[in-house]
């Protein structure tokens, strides 16, 4: 269970990661979205698991590449907005979040759609 601490850090990194991905995305030539779609934060606050939903999914190797390769300097903007707030700036690691995918092949699933057609 996530105690408060927990639950505002992990809502903290939320708030900035998601306005980062914002900008970074206006900012590009190509046209996609990054959101941040979950995080969680160890007991220690010593590790950040962040999920993104990358759209459209043709974008998702080549954006996730990118991030782990960054890593270390999404680290150092999270320590610059976090500073005050945390002693220890969190290990990240970002995951990418298929669920909207897996609802999606459901739903296609149950109208017929798919490899899985109605009787």
């Amino acid at each position: 269970m996530e105690s408060n601490r927990q639950r505002k850090v992990a809502q903290i990194i939320q708030e900035d990661f998601a306005e980062l991905f914002r900008k970074q995305s206006a900012e590009s030539k190509q046209s996609f979205l990054v959101s941040v779609s979950d995080v969680k934060i160890s007991p220690d606050l010593g590790v950040a698991k962040i999920y993104l939903s990358i759209f459209p999914q043709e974008f998702r190797a080549s954006i996730m590449k990118e991030i782990e390769l960054n890593k270390a300097q999404y680290r150092n903007f999270l320590g610059q907005k976090m500073a005050k707030q945390v002693r220890v700036i969190p290990q990240l690691n970002f995951y990418l979040d298929t669920a909207l995918d897996d609802v999606e092949k459901i739903d296609k699933a149950l109208r017929g759609e798919g490899d899985n057609p109605v009787l």
